[in-house]
């Protein structure tokens, strides 16, 4: 068996079946490279969000925070009037409402509410409510909360960055792990050059254009062009697409050519006229010792 080496298109762009086909014989390095590359992309639009889209409302949501109240004992000491809406964009709102009675609600699209001894996170999707923790004391004025806010603003976006990458990078390596099985039973059935490592890169690839998806819809959540449920909705076709991408591009890989070599059948009968026995040469041939004849 010889392969279509000549027929491998080259890797360098994993947005086509044949472009992800490609990264099947490409190395390892390769696809990691393109792989960071994408991580990176979406992780730029995850901070983008959250620095010009949240940040700010929880900077003006801290403005609005008395001089005194913490959280302390599983009980949050709030001394100022309650319910009240303490910031709110589009996006995100803060409000404080001790017995949860619904009367801070808002239209933003996600909202922090806190209650006496919980705090409520409310969405398009429902709410779950997160007790306060016990043993541990949390600022909840401005004197305290404002100033660490302002230190550690710039390292969250930091750490969320460097987070959604190596988080990027492990699903996906995950995924490619458990989708290279089916693509290569693909490739089996259809007579592919394609191995088991090469379709674990293939598999790697067939993630990245379901990656720019993603990317795409972040921006268009950030741009207000989304909201949750596109968003969401986003999410789930970005996983379709990738299998879409892994079954298609392990179809379009090269096929293994099947070369045999011609061999003569030793059973044939030789040519009519053609002598059986070998014709030697008179003066290379050794003389018989038995021989009489000079």
């Amino acid at each position: 068996m010889e392969s279509s080496a000549d027929n491998r298109p080259m890797a360098w762009l994993p947005l086509t079946p044949r472009g992800v086909a490609a990264f099947a014989y490409a190395s390892v390095g390769r696809v990691l490279l393109f792989q960071l590359v994408a991580s990176i992309l979406i992780a730029a639009a995850v901070v983008w969000v959250l620095s010009a889209r949240w940040f700010p409302a929880i900077a003006s949501g801290i403005e609005h925070l008395p001089e005194r109240g913490a959280i302390r004992s599983g009980r949050l000491e709030w001394p100022a009037n309650s319910p009240q809406t303490l910031s709110e964009n589009r996006f995100l709102a803060f409000a404080v409402d001790l017995e949860h009675s619904g009367q801070a609600r808002s239209a933003s699209q996600i909202q922090v509410e806190f209650g006496r001894t919980d705090v409520r996170i409310c969405s398009v999707f429902g709410c779950a409510e997160i007790p306060y923790p016990y043993t541990v004391r949390i600022s909840f004025n401005l004197s305290e909360v404002k100033p660490w806010w302002g230190a550690w603003a710039p390292m969250l976006l930091a750490l969320s960055a460097a987070a959604v990458t190596a988080g990027l990078l492990l699903s996906w390596a995950a995924l490619a792990t458990i989708y290279c099985l089916p693509a290569w039973l693909v490739g089996l059935y259809l007579n592919r050059e394609l191995t088991l490592g090469g379709s674990w890169r293939l598999a790697a690839a067939a993630l990245m254009p379901g990656g720019l998806v993603m990317t795409v819809a972040i921006a268009g959540y950030g741009l207000a062009r989304l909201d949750l449920v596109r968003l969401a909705a986003a999410w789930g076709f970005h996983i379709l697409l990738g299998w879409t991408y892994l079954f298609w591009a392990a179809v379009v890989t090269p096929k293994i050519r099947s070369e045999l070599p011609a061999k003569e059948n030793p059973f044939r009968a030789p040519p009519v006229g053609a002598s059986e026995e070998p014709v030697q040469d008179p003066k290379n041939s050794a003389r018989n010792p038995f021989s009489t004849r000079p």
